[in-house]
């Protein structure tokens, strides 16, 4: 049978495109979209529609909430908290698939890492 074999973009409106862009460049190390097509490593990509009422997202107006497969989420907060950048951790979100961390970007759309479990 055909089907979906990953995710080929995440497209959203924001009010200042090419600052966002060079933002998750400069912070997250995703390629600017104006420059090059990001090549993410192959691994887990979990698509997880939530009930339209849950307030797991923040602002119950939030449609979407983009989460990001990281290979080392201390240093990547540690080089979050040096910018300038509020990171939010929570015992209860980590669980046996791993450990996570939360984000807003310039324009205050929640950002999810997540650093797998080993194994």
């Amino acid at each position: 049978m055909p089907k979906a074999v990953g995710i080929g973009g995440v497209f959203f409106r924001a009010a200042n495109p090419a600052g966002l862009a060079e933002w998750y460049q400069k912070h997250l190390g995703i390629d600017d979209l104006h420059k090059s097509v990001w090549q993410q490593e192959a691994g887990m990509t979990i698509f997880g529609p939530f009930s339209k009422d849950t307030d797991y997202f923040g602002r119950a107006e939030q449609q979407w909430m983009v989460n990001f497969r990281v290979d080392d989420l201390d240093g990547l907060i540690a080089n979050l908290t040096s910018s300038g950048i509020a990171v939010e951790t929570r015992d209860e979100w980590n669980s046996e698939v791993g450990r996570f961390a939360r984000i807003h970007d310039p324009e205050g759309n929640p950002v999810e890492l997540w650093e797998p479990a080993q194994g």
